[in-house]
């Protein structure tokens, strides 16, 4: 069985939080041992294990993956969005944020009116 299938398309993809998850994961542990930033490693791998959990949940075509990613992008996007302008860091991880939420949003506006 393939997860969220709509006429033999796969409607949607775990990669984004995939890779999305694993960029959070290994920015926080990099801000932690350029800084000794405790809130970079917490922020981080908090973050980009909701990330890589609903990704999973997409994967496997269980409940709920969907929703976490939006959700874990919505935390992300309201984080970076005032330090965009701070540097390249901030910057990407908005963006990434942003498309993720754009990409999960449209995906699940989309299974609601199947």
């Amino acid at each position: 069985m393939r997860p969220y299938l709509v006429h033999d398309h796969q409607l949607t993809s775990a990669y984004p939080a995939y890779l999305v998850g694993t960029l959070c994961i290994v920015g926080g542990v990099t801000g932690f041992a350029r800084t000794r930033s405790i809130p970079s490693i917490v922020a981080g791998v908090g973050v980009g294990a909701l990330y890589l959990w609903s990704a999973n949940r997409i994967r496997k075509g269980s409940n709920n993956g969907v929703e976490g990613a939006i959700a874990a992008s919505a935390v992300l996007l309201l984080s970076s969005l005032p330090r965009a302008s701070k540097g390249p860091i901030p910057a990407m991880l908005t963006v990434a944020s942003a498309s993720a939420g754009a990409y999960y949003g449209k995906t699940w506006y989309a299974l609601r009116n199947i």
